[in-house]
């Protein structure tokens, strides 16, 4: 079961990304997880995609087509998602030349999130779920995954409080089940 892991945050240090380390680490038997860095999407302009989508947009949405799901970690910023992470749908929610759907079409996605906030990436979640439906995406309806005060959980880029890899380790077996049950 190839699973795509997208991080909603370019920073070096971020927690989203120790997180979707964490899931590498913690993924049942099966399961590869594979993290793509959105860095170098160009900012969706339509006028661009009529040219014919840049070579990191072609990556980015043949890496969505080869998953057999999505492992999204969605930080918080002002109460909602990330330019980066909302770019990153609006480019995977168009069809664009010589496809016939769009990359998020079908697609399963498992939401998680880290903050350092004391609610996690909660309203985040929310929002992206929102945003991803639209996309015509399925979301997973299982438990969320919020790490909240993220700072004090994740050490040195490693997640180390033991109750929140035991839950992201849940989670994961939940994700994989749900897409086995649905696979074609």
């Amino acid at each position: 079961m190839n699973i795509l892991g997208i991080s909603g945050s370019l920073r070096q240090a971020s927690f989203n990304t120790a997180l979707l380390h964490a899931a590498q680490e913690l993924a049942p038997a099966g399961m590869h997880i594979a993290i793509h860095r959105l860095h170098d999407l160009p900012m969706f302009d339509q006028d661009v995609e009529e040219q014919g989508d840049p070579a990191a947009v072609v990556a980015w949405k043949q890496a969505i087509d080869a998953a057999d799901g999505l492992l999204m970690a969605c930080p918080e910023y002002n109460g909602g998602i990330t330019g980066a992470l909302k770019n990153a749908i609006d480019w995977a929610s168009r069809i664009g030349k010589g496809r016939t759907t769009a990359a998020l079409t079908g697609k399963t996605v498992c939401v998680i999130g880290a903050s350092p906030g004391i609610t996690g990436s909660v309203r985040a979640q929310d929002q992206l779920r929102l945003i991803l439906r639209r996309a015509g995406a399925r979301t997973e309806p299982q438990g969320d995954v919020l790490v909240f005060q993220a700072h004090t959980k994740i050490i040195d880029g490693r997640l180390a409080d033991e109750r929140t890899r035991e839950a992201l380790g849940r989670h994961l077996q939940g994700f994989a089940e749900r897409l086995a049950a649905t696979a074609p």
